[in-house]
């Protein structure tokens, strides 16, 4: 039963990390596309168009962030990997909202900023309100890593 409990939790360190990695991926490509549209017609613009762009990639980073404490906490980094299958469900069910809230965020953080990218194009005065528009988004990704830090923490003091 070890093994099918270190199963389940190493799955859910790797799809937190897969499915925001993925998010994340896909929308810093999709504003980067909007990036190199303005910075052809006006170079000078570069700066302010990629924090837009880089905006989306944080959601990759706090899955992988997720990945690397579930591996902890489930010994694979050290110290003792035996998970019951109980345990080893829930450090799945504990990653799975960075996993899911990752991917969705980080492409819709991506629209919000090819939208951004669009203003600073067109009113470049305004690159700090710009900023505002996908970071709102970055919220959800925020509270979805800290439900799941809290959860994968959690289970790692339950005995079971």
């Amino acid at each position: 039963m070890g093994d099918l409990g270190m199963f389940f939790a190493l799955s859910g360190a790797v799809l937190a990390a897969l499915m925001a990695g993925i998010g994340s991926a896909i929308a810093v490509g999709m504003a980067g596309e909007a990036a190199a549209g303005v910075v052809t017609d006006d170079p000078s613009k570069f700066g302010k168009v990629l924090i837009l762009q880089l905006l989306p990639g944080t959601q990759g980073i706090y899955g992988l962030l997720i990945a690397f404490i579930t591996l902890n906490q489930i010994g694979v980094l050290g110290g003792t990997a035996d998970i019951s299958l109980i345990k080893g469900l829930l450090y799945l069910v504990a990653c799975l909202p960075m996993a899911f809230v990752g991917l969705w965020s980080a492409i819709r953080q991506a629209r919000a900023s090819v939208a951004s990218i669009a203003l600073v194009a067109k009113r470049p005065d305004q690159a700090g309100k710009a900023i505002i528009f996908p970071a709102m988004v970055e919220t959800y990704a925020i509270l979805a890593l800290l439900i799941s830090i809290l959860a994968v923490t959690g289970v790692g003091g339950i005995s079971i």
